[in-house]
């Protein structure tokens, strides 16, 4: 999944908990920590992977369920206990929904590696083989996408990397666009 991809689908989730939960507005802080929430997997491991080969494969230690999930529970416990309980669950979402994210992804589109790629120590992932820097990997990986949008399966990849990206936009919306909101406020009467 592409970082857009994994943000929209952790906005997605983080509305509707949100909604569950009966709190209908967001704050522009918790959208950005949800941000750099949903981002982290990939942040810690295509690094540790791509670059200084620490890792076989970019999926690794903050892809694992064995870190993500007491962490995540870690994060919103601190949240709570600083009264700043939002930002905990939105840390929560955010990081949990990018492993889901990555698993939906290789079920739906029959990637290999479907659940394991998650439960690293316990399963360790191959690599690719490859002596491309990061930069060549990721330009390698967007090619293949837009390659893959013009295939016969385009439209129903289509659906599946901009569903999400749709969903979130609408929703995003529908909560008053948090941070865009704060800064046009700010913008307004910046005292």
């Amino acid at each position: 999944m592409f970082p857009w991809g994994h943000l929209a689908f952790g906005y997605v989730l983080y509305s509707l908990t949100r909604r569950a939960l009966g709190v209908n507005t967001i704050a522009g802080r918790e959208v950005i920590v949800l941000a750099l929430a949903t981002q982290l997997p990939d942040l810690v491991d295509k690094p540790l992977s791509w670059s200084l080969s620490v890792f076989p494969s970019g999926y690794a230690v903050a892809h694992s369920v064995f870190v993500a999930v007491p962490l995540g529970l870690a994060a919103l416990a601190v949240g709570w206990k600083y009264d700043r309980v939002r930002l905990g669950l939105a840390v929560l979402v955010g990081w949990w929904s990018h492993l889901v994210g990555d698993v939906m992804l290789a079920v739906l589109t029959g990637g290999a590696y479907t659940v394991t790629r998650v439960l690293w120590p316990v399963v360790v992932l191959p690599g690719s083989h490859s002596e491309l820097s990061f930069v060549e990997k990721f330009v390698y990986y967007v090619g293949e996408f837009i390659e893959l949008l013009g295939s016969s399966a385009g439209p129903y990849v289509f659906a599946i990397y901009f569903g999400p990206l749709l969903l979130a936009a609408i929703l995003w919306l529908a909560d008053g666009a948090p941070v865009v909101r704060e800064l046009w406020d700010w913008a307004a009467d910046p005292h």
